[in-house]
């Protein structure tokens, strides 16, 4: 996914419009009752700027979950902010520029690595929920997981269709990943890690029925995990990542370039694993050729001996103390029936930020 591009769609989708039950207006208006023409709706796909062929088709095909598409990625870029909250680097992101992380991704680091693989899985992740919501007429329930019933329970309710969300991520977010280079590479084994996450985390979802909730019978369902889940899992991959090197191949085509584990002694990644083949830098200064914006005035945790820590966020320069005054509910009780009461109460902390 070409984050230059990712930021024209979100700008395009979300900012500057006035917004209805989510979404721009525009969108509500364009949607109508025209799904039974969504091939003729050229203006919209036609005014997002970056598109490639691939990208515009399937726009053009597929309107109506393009919202979902966009919702996928900012629900990644959420994910990835509150995974690196504590790091040096914290998923920044700049309002300003159609490079939403500016020059950080341009580098082939374990960071691009992990914002692919979330983004991807975020797409993923809100498609399949909008088609078990049935917001969508092109998509649905998934029934294909549907067998005989377990001890106790029954299939019921909306099984959520996993699979197509996987599809369309890849078909939308995998279009531009065509080069023969080792960048697109290194992108696309990304991107099908952070989807593959999606459909590992699939579960069985249960509700109870019986009398005052005997819970005699259950209905189940397939169901994803919460995206929390799944953030944590490619955080744990992204503190794992392997490390590869580029190698060239001739080849009837041309010139291709491939990917290859830099360590032989270590075991080689799997599909599910991340991979990134140069350093990132320290995050320490702030530097406008790498988007480094530094860590100063950055909040750091004093007792903390991790990442987030003031020694090791502070990379050494040490911290400024200051107390800070806030207010908060105390005292709280409960009355019957049935509502809580509560004092206001001024509380003082120690904030400790990097020098």
């Amino acid at each position: 996914m070409d984050y230059h591009l990712l930021g024209l769609i979100l700008s395009f989708l979300f900012n500057d419009t006035k917004v209805l039950a989510g979404y721009p207006i525009w969108w509500s208006l364009a949607l109508g009752q025209q799904y039974s023409s969504l091939g003729s709706q050229p203006i919209l796909c036609g005014s997002i700027p970056g598109l490639v062929p691939k990208q515009l088709r399937f726009c053009r095909n597929y309107i109506e979950i393009m919202p979902s598409v966009a919702e996928g990625v900012k629900l990644g870029i959420q994910e990835c902010q509150h995974q690196f909250r504590g790091r040096r680097w914290n998923c920044t992101t700049i309002d300003d520029s159609l490079a939403i992380f500016g020059p950080v991704l341009d580098k082939a680091t374990r960071e691009s690595a992990f914002v692919h693989a979330i983004a991807s899985a975020g797409v993923a992740f809100a498609v399949t929920r909008s088609c078990a919501e049935g917001t969508s007429t092109i998509c649905g329930c998934d029934s294909h997981h549907k067998g005989p019933p377990g001890d106790g329970w029954k299939w019921g309710g909306c099984s959520e269709d996993a699979d197509f969300g996987v599809l369309v991520s890849r078909e939308f977010a995998d279009a531009r990943e065509n080069r023969p280079d080792a960048r697109s590479a290194m992108n696309r084994h990304n991107n099908e890690a952070g989807r593959t996450t999606i459909l590992d985390h699939m579960h069985l979802k249960c509700k109870c029925h019986g009398l005052s909730g005997s819970c005699e019978v259950k209905t189940c369902w397939w169901a994803q995990p919460d995206f929390r889940a799944i953030g944590d899992y490619l955080k744990d991959k992204y503190d794992s990542a392997s490390e590869m090197v580029v190698e060239k191949h001739r080849e009837s085509r041309g010139w291709v370039e491939t990917l290859r584990a830099k360590y032989a002694l270590f075991k080689p990644p799997t599909e599910r694993d991340l991979v990134y083949y140069e350093n990132s830098p320290n995050f320490c200064e702030p530097n406008p050729e790498t988007g480094s914006f530094g860590t100063r005035d950055r909040t750091c945790n004093v007792t903390s001996h991790g990442i987030d820590g003031c020694d090791l966020l502070c990379c050494g320069r040490g911290h400024n103390t200051r107390t800070e005054k806030r207010k908060e509910k105390c005292h709280c009780i409960f009355h019957w029936c049935c509502y809580v009461s509560c004092q206001e109460c001024i509380r003082v902390y120690d904030v400790h930020t990097c020098k």
